[in-house]
């Protein structure tokens, strides 16, 4: 704030107009960093010299945020670990993991804009299915093509079994199902995959990162 002197301060011994300047400027000057620096605790200008009201206001985008779930990006096979922050139980950000040893907190663009994937207005929250010898698709929610899914595994395994070999050897196995996994799952998913497909007697349970 400048002061002004009011007319007749210099002859009734008041401040004089110069002296008001040079105080405001005093004032205003004290304010830049640099003078803070050269004059204040903070020599290095790694601290509160270079700090103002809208430094102190600045507020991390995540601050509120009520939990932060660990993640793995599913674009690529390269598997940048994700942190991915949740108000309300809605994605409010998602953002690389320092802790990954594969992204060491890093991510690509389509990694870093993966919050598109769960937010944005255009995702596919349906099972698009289109029927044997159809030519256009609908939409089935998830639990009912979960279960078509089952009942398509379960038929397959049973039509495509068998028991023994020519010479009633034993076999137990079935060629009517297979996996391919994908390179973006973890040591623990491919383990419950693996356990899962022997379990029904598949023999060709392969991954893509292998290929």
């Amino acid at each position: 704030m400048v002061t002004i002197d009011e007319p007749g301060a210099r002859e009734r011994g008041g401040g004089t107009r110069s002296g008001g300047v040079l105080s405001a400027a005093r004032r205003v000057t004290g304010l830049w960093p640099v003078v803070r620096q050269l004059t204040g605790t903070d020599g290095t200008g790694h601290g509160a010299a270079v700090r103002s009201g809208t430094t102190d206001r600045l507020r991390s985008h995540n601050a509120g945020a009520d939990r932060v779930v660990d993640s793995v990006c599913p674009f690529c096979a390269v598997g940048c670990g994700q942190k991915v922050y949740v108000t309300d139980e809605k994605v409010t950000q998602i953002e690389g993991d320092p802790s990954s040893p594969v992204s060491r907190g890093r991510l690509c663009p389509k990694g870093s804009a993966s919050k598109q994937l769960v937010t944005s207005p255009s995702r596919v929250s349906t099972v698009r299915y289109r029927r044997p010898g159809g030519t256009d698709w609908e939409d089935l929610e998830l639990d009912t093509a979960m279960e078509m899914i089952a009942d398509r595994v379960l038929d397959a395994r049973r039509k495509g079994w068998q028991d023994a070999d020519e010479q009633g050897r034993p076999l137990r196995r079935t060629q009517g199902i297979a996996s391919l996994g994908g390179a973006t799952l973890d040591n623990e998913e491919n383990y419950l995959m693996k356990k899962l497909y022997t379990a029904l007697g598949a023999i060709q349970v392969e991954n893509q990162a292998r290929i």
